[in-house]
């Protein structure tokens, strides 16, 4: 058994809560969070959402298109992405949706995604009490009930139009709890490093023309990221200080040097394009508290950070990029760019000085 199975395994009760025990478990722990509550009762997010279908709990028709596109008259929401490590989240409305079977996107000037229809499994409006009245959302889930996406109204939010895109996307199916268990889902090891592949990769790296080619190099090559990163040499990817995200988030702040910052889930990334400004340090989360852009990042979960030049349109681009202990991204920089244009030589500058680790050599 390897350590992700046996970690998930001391999580899983030997009988699964059904709907009625989560429900009770809720009402026991009003102050947990859902996520957190759901990890210590064995199921997922999406199983204790369920639980309470027909009480504040309304089941969707997962259709992307059909929530982005009803989405646009509602107006003013919060829109949040995260993973385990990384909360994103961005205020503002949901402008053009360009939808795609593969891959489709929100474009707008606040609220910009990449989203993949395949893992839009499960979806719930969700209305909870709060002290200055209902809270609102439409929380989409993936096949193994962990959170793609999340939309929430704000108080300007057109509450009528809302309602009438929730009976649009009602499904027929209202029965608490969901009707097949999630698998757990186990994050993939990291493979050993394949020196084989170096010469290859460096000379594919270098032909590239424009960033989103890498996704095919690595498939082809059948290389994990971080694998790609420490066979290439240093000329396209080097290895930096563990706290130089911390560092470079100060930097930019101080400097106003507008960044791009990408937080992912299985089924969607959130896109942060713009200034950061309010820096704020909380335990072992930092944070950016900004108007419209909020990020709460766990810096203990970082185990390593990596520069990375890529050929682009227009010379190269360097983003920096932060992955935990299981070889998994948590977070991905790039200066502000728009395309056909340089790379701003204050990003640049400011990655580029970030204190460097040892890499090892390719054989």
């Amino acid at each position: 058994m390897t350590t992700n199975q046996s970690q998930a395994a001391d999580h899983v009760p030997a009988q699964r809560p059904g709907p009625e025990a989560i429900r009770a478990a809720v009402a026991a722990h009003p102050e947990r969070r859902e996520r957190d509550l759901a990890r210590d009762l064995g199921v997922s997010e999406a199983e204790l959402v369920a639980a309470f279908c027909g009480e504040g709990v309304i089941r969707l028709t997962p259709s992307l298109s059909g929530i982005c596109n009803g989405m646009k008259a509602v107006g003013e929401v919060m829109a949040l992405t995260r993973n385990e490590s990384a909360v994103h989240e961005k205020i503002g409305p949901f402008e053009k949706f360009v939808d795609g079977s593969r891959a489709a996107m929100m474009l707008g000037s606040a609220i910009d995604t990449r989203m993949f229809p395949s893992h839009w499994v499960h979806a719930f409006a969700v209305e909870k009490p709060g002290e200055s009245g209902p809270r609102r959302s439409i929380q989409v889930f993936d096949a193994h009930g962990d959170a793609v996406h999340k939309i929430h109204l704000r108080a300007t939010s057109d509450v009528a139009a809302f309602e009438a895109l929730v009976k649009d996307l009602t499904h027929a199916d209202q029965s608490a709890g969901l009707g097949v268990v999630p698998v757990a889902a186990l994050r993939p090891e990291r493979p050993a490093r394949d020196t084989s592949k170096a010469a290859e990769l460096n000379r594919r790296w270098s032909a590239m023309t424009d960033t989103h080619q890498f996704f095919g190099l690595l498939r082809d090559m059948d290389l994990h990221r971080l694998n790609a990163f420490e066979l290439v040499g240093e000329e396209w990817a080097w290895k930096v200080d563990g706290d130089s995200v911390r560092a470079m988030m100060r930097l930019a702040a101080d400097n106003d040097i507008p960044i791009m910052c990408f937080v992912g889930s299985r089924g969607c990334i959130q896109i942060h394009s713009g200034p950061v400004r309010q820096i704020k340090e909380m335990g072992p989360w930092i944070n950016v508290l900004d108007p419209t852009f909020h990020l709460h990042l766990r810096l203990d979960h970082i185990a390593e950070v990596w520069a990375v030049r890529k050929n682009a349109d227009n010379g190269h681009v360097t983003s920096l990029e932060a992955f935990d202990a299981d070889g998994q991204q948590i977070i991905q920089f790039f200066g502000l760019r728009k395309e056909g244009r340089e790379e701003r030589s204050d990003w640049r500058d400011l990655v580029e000085h970030l204190p460097r680790v040892g890499q090892l050599a390719v054989a």
